[in-house]
């Protein structure tokens, strides 16, 4: 006897429209977000609302590994702060992105006050990395990983675990495409970091 498991199909994000009838303020919007904290909401530059399922729990297994890799070198090299996939920051262009995995330096983290730390922080991350899952539609997460670059990340990476390949974006270049990297390296930026992809793929 055979059984067939149901293959994973794309999921395309929820998006609200708001605006014109209901326009928050941000900080209107965090308080939005605690209030439904079993979703993962995001808000994009022309104030719609982003709602997206939580992730699977094999994908959240393997992004807690990007986060511990980053984590083990960010204390060990000290200049920026690493965060997680819960952590949103308030872009340029003002939307509101939770990144997988993300990292700033410490310098700019620091001369954020404590207060407004403590919601969605306005700034972008200089490093991002997205991690697509089975379900995830792929331009979706390509028109993410643009939008960080284009509000001043300097580095991103999104780990395309349905193709096994990676996409590297930086600033005013070609987007890299890597076949099935085992490694990943951050330099310049990211001076000694190498991710390894075997307990990712």
């Amino acid at each position: 006897m055979t059984t067939n498991l149901p293959v994973a199909t794309e999921i395309i994000p929820i998006v609200l429209q708001l605006q014109p009838a209901i326009a928050m303020t941000d900080d209107q919007f965090y308080e939005f977000c605690q209030l439904n904290r079993d979703f993962r909401i995001e808000r994009n530059a022309a104030g719609e609302l982003v709602i997206m399922p939580p992730t699977g729990s094999e994908t959240d297994e393997r992004n807690f590994n990007l986060v511990g890799q980053l984590w083990v070198w960010t204390k060990q090299d000290g200049t920026g702060v690493g965060f997680g996939s819960s952590g949103g920051f308030s872009l340029p262009n003002g939307a509101v992105r939770s990144p997988d995995t993300a990292w700033i330096k410490r310098t700019r983290w620091e001369a954020i006050p404590v207060e407004i730390r403590k919601k969605f922080a306005p700034i972008c991350p200089e490093f991002v990395i997205e991690l697509r899952s089975q379900s995830d539609r792929l331009q979706v997460l390509q028109d993410k990983m643009q939008e960080y670059i284009d509000n001043g990340t300097q580095l991103g990476w999104l780990i395309d675990r349905k193709q096994r390949r990676v996409l590297i974006y930086r600033p005013n270049i070609a987007v890299e495409v890597l076949d099935n990297p085992k490694t990943l390296y951050g330099e310049p930026l990211l001076l000694g970091f190498v991710l390894d992809l075997s307990q990712v793929w």
